[in-house]
């Protein structure tokens, strides 16, 4: 039995109470009046209390024993000390404790006056990934049971300075509410899925174990200072306070101290609290705990003051519960500091040596599985383990004796030796194995070496108590996580490590890269929160992998559960209906007080009277012959009729889960009736505040058609689209021939509008009518004055009911499509040609195009010219339409006078080579330029007399020549009147003829032409010897807008 100070009754197991009575068997208990919780608020099942008789020494006594449920360890509470004649004295270092601790509390309150302290240092600055968008997500929905405590501590947030309210941020992560112990609810953010994604992380390293134990070697008394909400004493910049923005049902808020959950936030702290406390001896900083030692108590009070002074300058506060001055013995990081030194403990190996032998098959192929992940580690273990292997032979039987208790014990010690154990090495990557089986969970800290195998550092295991026993198997591995963190904090805390589990659906719930559900258990959700504060990831290993976990959680160490249990009376309050329900007693009862149904019940045992009924019996008398009694209730068929004093409370059952009409209906004609029950169900449920906030849209009302449009550009439905790929663009629709007209605008302001209205307006005339929605750019003043100015009337569609104004909203979302289509160009050709295909195609409402019923024609595409009679012939001479056109025409070889724009005579001699349309010619001078003239530019020219001359001699001689060679020597296909060959009206062509031009030949004012060339006779054929000039030319630059080149 232990000696407990702590406690107040004396109390023992009901399995060792057993051994004192006979036969196993308890006396009879007397109930006993108070509730038993642990050190750690776990509620402890008191199965009675009885007398005993108790000998100590020399002294006997009758005393009270209280006897538990369970395998519990017994304690000797301080209730029997006096009969006893016990007491604790002798420890000299703790008598000094109150006393050390009062005159501390005494010298600095202002550390522990229960306020938020701040930090007067400058603020925290965390780092974002500026590669990483910032992440905005939906505020979660709140029970409206948690509303007002939410909204409470959200208030107490924002007097304390912590919380800013403000409209938006770039970044808001939602948040999730645990409720305390004391019923308050806990505002935490669920970060993992937001910010945590873009933090660097936080370079500052984990103080190293070793290094850390020895700044508290020589110590002989201890303290240990925590400080109240820590991360929450820290300020950070606007920068980082925006990106820890919560969005709440209240609205978004900024957070401007450094917040639990943030990645980044241990090692920020851990920096700041060694930068705070480097040079003070003695002054181990952990995070938000501050172990100090010292040689004597004088040498501690020196320490602690010197923190504490530390502590008061820079404006941090200190939880005083959760200090103690003047301790002999400390636990930090898995070994146990005091006095004589520094102690490994033996928590390490306890899952491990005191794992009880197994009772079965099954937990000895935990067991040996757990040997077999650790095979490497033991020599030897093949046939030490054989007599175990020799049991799970299908033909022996089960049967436990001394040589399988002999290489059990030696396989444990084999396995808690310390060449299995590995030493914690800050450099190595950590594993935490956990698992859990129906009666217990267990959980492995591991090194993993850089040759992939496991080493372990520590083994946990423990029995689950009853009501963890009750858990579904999810919750069963999730508090095997859980428990195994809290288990090995001081490894975990603050670096980064693996969680390995055979639980699959937990990667979906713990995930640290996912959004924790909407919907979780209270337990769920608490266990969600804790993670948070952790650097971890989770991965799912298959259970063949797990054994050593899987051992540990099958051969659990008796222990009861750390689980912070919810208090009783909080449960009570939220699962307690808020009245009882209603009986048939209380209908009986309250229907021989109704004024009227106490006269119906009496008429249905002894007949209705005869006549007519008054109003308010009628709807009973109709249904008299189907209406019956019964145990004093009056029944309708099997529908009990409700008085009216209870109709309230069953239409609040009835309402229960909250459902609509047609169900609460459905359920009420299963059960109950009174006159006017559907209209009574109708009013309640309209009236219901939760119902009404969750009901969907109501049915929308059929789509107003616009009055038809009596004449085009008559009514115009304007609207804007975008910002689309950073640009705004305004739709403007002609209602009568849905002529669409796109601008890009530099803003949505009236002004930007005004100024396209007016250049459509100088196209196509005012309307009378502009329909718009009521954006500020339409329903402005200056719009309006606009408007009013130039006799327009306007309208606008509803708010927030865009479909009033569908020709617009249709014409966007149709420009939208359009312009995104037409991906080649800027924007102005691709509008442009998005513009001219609506323009052009017919509507399906009016079955014409748009600018048949504006402009009233068809536009001209290139899809007309499919057709042959719409395609022009460009080589062919245009002919007179009309016998009164004037106009003149050439043809090729024609020779002509051309006007000359530049320097020398103003015409010059030229032949025309081809035409370039109906009045346009190309001609070749005789220097070899191409000039381009139109008709009125050229005159006919007809032969001189020098050309004549040599034309006639050429002639001659061609002829001459074809008669001496015969006419087998002209060519087959040649022909006199080819080109080439001279025509027979060649020589009847006179100089000057007037009849053969219509006109002068030569102008009045200016000489005839240059003298042509002098052609010289040559017996060898006319034809023209053609060679490129060997002079390099280069046009001038006044005939730059001329097609000059040579021919």
């Amino acid at each position: 039995m232990e000696v407990d100070s702590g406690s107040g009754f004396t109390i023992v197991s009901d399995q060792t109470a057993r051994t004192f009575f006979p036969r196993g068997k308890l006396p009879p208990l007397e109930p006993f009046p108070a509730t038993l919780q642990s050190y750690s608020a776990g509620r402890i099942q008191v199965m009675g209390m009885c007398a005993v008789r108790v000998q100590f020494r020399d002294k006997q006594a009758v005393l009270k024993l209280v006897i538990v449920k369970g395998s519990r360890p017994s304690l000797l509470g301080t209730d029997w000390f006096p009969a006893l004649g016990l007491s604790i004295s002798g420890l000299n270092s703790i008598q000094t404790c109150p006393e050390m601790s009062e005159a501390l509390c005494k010298e600095f309150a202002g550390l522990f006056n229960g306020k938020l302290g701040c930090y007067k240092g400058p603020p925290v600055d965390f780092e974002l990934d500026p590669g990483v968008a910032p992440i905005r997500l939906k505020p979660r929905r709140v029970p409206f049971a948690l509303q007002p405590k939410i909204e409470a501590e959200l208030d107490k947030l924002v007097k304390q300075g912590v919380l800013s309210p403000v409209d938006s941020a770039k970044w808001e992560t939602p948040i999730v509410t645990p409720l305390k112990a004391n019923g308050e609810v806990r505002i935490c953010a669920d970060y993992k899925c937001t910010i945590n994604k873009a933090l660097r992380g936080n370079s500052y390293p984990i103080p190293v174990v070793s290094h850390l134990l020895a700044k508290l070697a020589g110590g002989k008394v201890f303290a240990k200072i925590d400080l109240a909400q820590a991360y929450q004493q820290l300020p950070v910049t606007p920068q980082s306070a925006e990106a820890q923005t919560i969005v709440t049902h209240k609205g978004a808020f900024r957070v401007n101290r450094l917040q639990f959950g943030v990645c980044v936030a241990p090692g920020i702290f851990q920096g700041l609290m060694e930068r705070l406390l480097r040079g003070l001896p003695g002054v181990l900083p952990f995070f938000d705990d501050v172990l100090i030692a010292g040689k004597d108590p004088q040498e501690l009070v020196a320490r602690v003051r010197a923190v504490l002074l530390k502590f008061k300058e820079v404006g941090l506060q200190l939880k005083k519960g959760k200090c103690s001055f003047g301790v002999p013995t400390v636990d930090f990081l898995g070994f146990k500091i005091d006095a004589s030194g520094v102690h490994p403990t033996d928590a390490k190996i306890k899952a491990i040596i005191e794992a009880p032998r197994p009772q079965n098959k099954t937990e000895l192929q935990s067991f040996l599985g757990l040997i077999n992940f650790y095979h490497s580690f033991l020599p030897q273990k093949a046939s030490v383990a054989e007599p175990l292997h020799r049991l799970l032979q299908k033909k022996n039987v089960w049967r436990w004796g001394q040589g399988q208790q002999k290489a059990f014990d030696s396989l444990r010690g084999m396995l808690s030796s310390r060449s299995v154990l590995a030493h914690y090495d800050e450099s190595k990557p950590l594993v935490l194995a956990c698992d859990a089986s129906q009666y217990g969970l267990g959980a492995v800290l591991s090194h993993r070496e850089p040759d992939g195998s496991e080493k372990p550092i520590s083994f946990y295991s423990r029995t689950l108590s009853p009501t963890e026993r009750n858990y579904a198997q999810i919750d069963k591995e999730a508090l095997a996580i859980v428990a195994g963190i809290k288990k090995f904090h001081d490894y975990v805390y603050g670096r980064h490590f693996s969680i390995e589990t055979d639980h699959k659906p937990l990667l979906g719930l713990f995930n640290p890269n996912k959004q924790t559900p909407q919907i979780l258990s209270p337990r769920m959700l608490r266990w969600s929160i804790f993670l948070n504060g952790f650097q971890y990831t989770l991965t799912h290993v298959p259970g063949k992998r797990l054994c050593h976990a899987d051992a540990l959680s099958r051969l659990p160490l008796p222990g009861g559960s750390n689980e912070d249990p919810a208090p009783a009376e909080h449960i009570m309050m939220l699962e307690t209906l808020p009245g009882a329900p209603v009986t048939a007693t209380d209908i009986a009862e309250k229907m021989r007080k109704d004024a009227v149904l106490s006269r119906v019940l009496t008429w249905v045992g002894r007949g209705w009277p005869g006549g007519p009924h008054e109003d308010k019996f009628r709807p009973y008398a109709t249904r008299q012959h189907e209406l019956s009694m019964h145990k004093g209730c009056l029944l309708w068929g099997d529908r009990v009729i409700i008085p009216a004093p209870l109709r309230n409370r069953v239409l609040e059952t009835l309402h229960m889960g909250h459902p609509g009409m047609v169900r609460m209906k459905s359920l009420a004609r299963c059960y109950v009736w009174w006159p006017g029950m559907d209209q009574n169900i109708e009013q309640w449920v309209r009236t219901c505040k939760a119902c009404q906030e969750v009901r969907p849209e109501v049915a929308r009302a059929p789509v107003h058609w616009w009055e038809q449009s009596r004449s085009p550009w008559s009514r115009l439905h304007l609207d804007f689209a975008g910002p689309f790929q950073g640009k705004v663009f305004l739709v403007i629709v002609d209602a009568y021939s849905k002529w669409l007209e796109v601008a890009m605008v530099p803003s949505m302001a009236s002004a930007a509008v005004i100024k396209v209205l007016r250049q459509l307006f100088a196209t196509h005339g005012l309307p009378e009518t502009i329909v718009s929605d009521n954006g500020a750019a339409f329903v402005s003043q200056e719009f309006r004055a606009f408007l009013a100015d130039n006799f327009i009337r306007g309208v606008t569609s509803a708010p927030f009911h865009p479909s009033s104004n569908g020709q617009a909203e249709r014409m966007v979302r149709t420009a939208k499509e359009s312009i995104v289509r037409l991906m080649e160009g800027n924007w102005s050709a691709r509008i442009a040609r998005m513009l001219f295909l609506q323009h052009a195609t017919p509507c399906t409402a009016t079955g014409k195009s748009p600018a048949e019923l504006l402009l009233g024609r068809r536009l001209v595409t290139v899809l007309d010219y499919v057709h042959p009679d719409k395609m022009p012939n460009r080589n062919s001479r245009a002919t007179p339409q009309a016998e009164t056109d004037t106009t003149r025409y050439l043809a090729p070889e024609d020779l002509v006078w051309v006007r000359n724009y530049s320097r020398g005579s103003r015409w010059v001699a030229g032949v025309v080579t081809r035409t370039s349309g109906p009045v346009s010619y190309y001609v070749t001078l005789e220097n070899g330029q191409v000039w381009k003239r139109h008709i009125d530019q050229l005159r006919r020219r007809a032969l001189s007399r020098e050309e004549s001359d040599n034309s006639s001699l050429a002639n001659d001689a061609e002829l001459q020549d074809q008669s001496e060679n015969g006419p087998e020597a002209q060519s087959p296909g040649a022909s006199a009147n080819e080109p080439g060959s001279a025509s027979p009206q060649d020589d009847e062509v006179q100089v000057g003829d007037p009849e053969m031009s219509g006109t002068p030949s030569v102008p009045d004012e200016t000489p005839i032409a240059a003298p042509l060339p002098q052609v010289t006779p040559n017996p060898e054929p006319a034809t023209p010897v053609v060679r490129r000039s060997s002079r390099s030319c280069r046009t001038p630059q006044y005939l730059r807008d001329y097609v000059c080149c040579a021919h």
